[in-house]
Formats: structure tokens, sequence, C-alpha cells
């Protein structure tokens, strides 16, 4: 039997195991068997680590360090994760079976995104205003003033972080949070720990003081909201569910902390009749198939007009059968397992309700049974209303889900008809077209004939049930940081 990896959590620049001794195992769902070994940490290590956090924020060599050094760090991290960014990519691709290939340009982008934070932590400032002139009271001089704000940092940040992107999504969380000058308490999903704690080992090499980075992890899903809930945290930065986002919402509330949220979606793709039947073909794959359709923004549901319906369906289940299902370490694979048993089972359970509702599966429709593994077929699917659980319900796998509609209002009534709004596209040859709806489109992202572009210097984030806040550009930078007004008479 192959040794399994064994981690330990890092609180306050050192490592260790959980102080109860217990651990648990993350699967490679690639084979449907353990790989590695994390802490199993409990309430006692989340106090130490927000303590630890605590510390380092409150400290003089932290809380008054000039942004130029804070960049310092930033860099130097960014310069290591070039240096080991294939490796943890080939990790973090036995821990959540997402493509190596795809892996491999995260972590090239990853250092893009250091980078880019570190030119962001000198260009925080503030404003001078221009105060009122003083209005007369009876016996109560008041002095001619003037007022500047100043930004600070929010404080101590929990960053909660999914299984799908876990590397990827908490450095879109720790890049700005440094800038900052917060200190962070990390907690990986249960089911990909290790590459957290790859991150927590170039940022100790990179020189970060003591206690401004740390990591506990669990497989127990309430230490989220455990941390979440504790006093001593200013602000949680959630990525995951909704549901789960709710919970996290509901543990903050009791000291009124700061909370971003990048939650699920049900984002729709609109191809119209003038749509160029490849060009939507390529860009609908891309929005539900990349990732094996486990993406917070996958284009789950697909509109597609009546003239084109037929011809369009017929394009995209044709190349959804072509695709390369295999082991995600092959550079020609082009979809691997889906991540973790639970949501395994889960796309496996929406399939079936598909038909019981009336659905007609054209492609795809259950397991790869020759590979083993957690792997489900590409899948399309026809004859779908909206009001159908599949057209609902965040599944979190490679389905697409198509919906016929008549004209432009009718598409963009069902588009906005969910309690989502994360992301959505629109497949048409008219340039009015395309950006009178993508206008209309009530979501955070809109992409015009093509889909899941992202980057670290444009803002992304939902309406509605789809998260709280942003994450990426300036706008994310503002949610670690608090605005205060200093007022100060002029004589």
């Amino acid at each position: 039997m192959t040794e399994l990896r064994a981690y330990q959590q890092y609180i306050d620049g050192q490592w260790a195991d959980a102080v109860s001794g217990s651990t648990f195992e993350s699967e490679n769902p690639t084979l449907g068997a353990p790989w590695a070994i994390a802490p199993d940490s409990g309430a006692e290590d989340i106090d130490l680590a927000v303590a630890a956090a605590r510390r380092a924020f409150d400290s003089a060599e932290w809380r008054c360090s000039l942004p130029q050094y804070r960049a310092r760090l930033l860099r130097r991290l960014a310069a290591l994760v070039e240096e080991h960014g294939p490796e943890i990519a080939e990790i973090e691709t036995q821990d959540n079976g997402k493509l190596i290939m795809e892996q491999r340009l995260q972590w090239v982008l990853a250092a893009e995104l250091l980078y880019y934070w570190a030119g962001m932590a000198d260009k925080i400032d503030g404003r001078s205003i221009a105060a009122p002139l003083p209005l007369p009271v009876k016996g109560l001089p008041i002095p001619e003033s003037f007022v500047y704000t100043r930004r600070e940092p929010v404080g101590v940040v929990a960053a909660v972080t999914p299984w799908n992107s876990p590397g990827g999504q908490l450095l879109y969380k720790f890049g700005p949070a440094i800038a900052a000058g917060c200190t962070i308490v990390a907690k990986p999903s249960e089911h990909t720990p290790a590459s957290t704690l790859e991150i927590a080992r170039l940022v100790d090499k990179a020189g970060f003081p003591a206690g401004v980075f740390n990591v506990v992890t669990s497989q127990d899903r309430e230490t989220g909201a455990a941390l979440a809930s504790h006093p001593d945290v200013d602000k949680v930065s959630f990525t995951g569910s909704t549901a789960t986002g709710k919970s996290i919402v509901r543990a903050a509330a009791d000291n009124m902390k700061r909370v971003t949220c990048e939650l699920g979606g049900k984002s729709a793709s609109l191809v119209f009749d003038d749509a160029d039947i490849p060009t939507a073909v390529k860009g609908v794959m891309a929005g539900i198939f990349a990732a094996t359709g486990q993406t917070c923004m996958a284009g789950s549901r697909v509109l597609a007009q009546e003239g084109i319906h037929d011809a369009f369906v017929a394009a995209l289940a044709e190349a959804a059968e072509r695709m390369i299902i295999g082991d995600p370490m092959d550079a020609e694979t082009q979809m691997g397992p889906i991540s973790n048993r639970p949501n395994y089972e889960k796309v496996i359970g929406y399939l079936a309700s598909a038909e019981d509702e009336g659905a007609t599966i054209v492609c795809g429709g259950g397991p790869h049974e020759q590979l083993g593994g957690y792997y489900v077929r590409p899948t399309v699917i026809t004859n779908v209303d909206n009001a159908m659980r599949i057209a609902r319900e965040e599944i979190f796998g490679p389905v697409a889900s198509i919906i016929r509609f008549r004209d432009e209002e009718e598409a963009i009534a069902i588009a906005n008809d969910t309690q989502y709004g994360l992301g959505g596209a629109v497949f048409t040859q008219s340039i009015p077209r395309a950006h009178r709806v993508a206008h209309r489109l009530r979501a955070g992202s809109v992409w015009i004939n093509t889909y899941r572009l992202v980057t670290h210097m444009a803002p992304f984030g939902g309406y509605k049930e789809s998260g709280w806040g942003r994450e990426g550009g300036p706008e994310g930078l503002d949610a670690f940081l608090e605005t205060k007004a200093v007022w100060t008479p002029v004589e």
C-alpha cells in the first residue's frame, strides 16, 4: 500500500498536529482512494490560530509596517509560486481531479495575481475634504476645520475556501488581504486541504511574520462556521455553496463581522438564431464542461432560440461525445473526474431526476463505467422547462440543460428567473443585441460570444443569492479596508 502524504496545520509560524491528535484522509478522485492525511482541527485549534492572527495584527511589526514592506513580501511569495507552481499543480490535481493543464496555467496566473497585489499595496490612500463653514451656535465657539480619510485594514480575516479550486481561491483572498494589512486564518475544504498547506510552506519560506497567515484543516464542515463566529475574527471571506454561505452569514452576524461571499450559480447562456454555431458550441462547452462543470459560474442553463435549437443541440451533443475523458494528469485529457464522492452521488441523483421530470438525455447521462473513480460523462439534456429541478438547482457537474425560447424578451425573462445571479453569456452576431441583453441580465459577469474568462484585475461576484461583494480589482481590495474620517481644526 502506498504511504499517504502527511500534512500538519500551520499556526503562528509553526507546524503542528491538531490539539486532539486527530487526522482525516483526503481522497484522490481519479482513483476513488485516499492519498493524503491532514489534521482534524477543532475549537482549540481555531482559538490558537485566531489568537496568533490577532497578535500579529496588533503587533507594531505588522500594524505599523509600510505598504512597501508588504509589497516586498508579496513579491517574494510570487517568485516562490513561480518556482514551485508546477509541483503544487500536480498536488492539487491529485487532491481534486482538476486537469493538470488547467492547474499549470492557474499557478502561472497565481504568481501574476500576487505581483498585481504587491503593486496595489502602496496605492491605498485617502482624500481630504473641504469641511462646511461652521454654523454659529450661541455660547459655543466652533473652530473652522477640515476632514481627511484613512483606509485601514479591517483586521483578522477568516478565509474559507472550496474544493473546486482551493489554491487559486485562497490567493484571491490572500493577495488583497495582505496588501491591505490584514492577517489571515485559512480553512480549506475538507476534501482538498493539500494546496493550502503547500501555500503555507511558501509563505513561511518568504519570511512573513509569524501569525500573519495561519491554516487550520478539518473534516467537520461546521469548522468554517465556527471560525466565522469567532469573536476575534473581523471579516469572513467565503467561497462555496449558497447553503453554506447562508450558514456563514448567520454565524458572522453575532458581532456584525464584515462578510464577502462568492456563492453558487445557475448561469444562463443565451444562444440566438443569428449566433455562429461553432462559436456558440465552443463557448457553451467552456461554460459547462470545463473543470467537469464544477465551477460556481458554470453555464448550466443553455437557452437556445427556436430557429437554431435543433442544429445547435446536435452540434453540442456531437462535440460532447468527442471529448476525451480520463486521467487529469494526462495532457490530452479534456475532462477529468468529479472531485469527491458526495458531489459525484449528487450529480448522478440529478440525472435520474431529469428523466423523472420528463426531460430528454441526448448524450451522456451517467457514470463512465470503464474508468472507475468518480467519472460522469458530459451530458446534454433537452426538453427542459425552467421550473424543473435541473434548471432551478445547482448541479455542479458536467450537465447542460437546454431550454428553448421564442424571442429576446422571453430569453431575458427565463435567464433572470432564478435565485442566482453569478454569470451569463450572450451568443449573437448583432452587436446592439449583445450589449442590450448583457445590460438586462441580472448577473455579476456577462460574456459575449465566449465564456469563463476571468482575471484578478476585474471584479467577480454575484447578484441575488450568488453572493455579497466582489473579489478582484480595486473592488476586491475595498472589501479588506475600513474608511475612517479624521477631523481637525484649522487654527
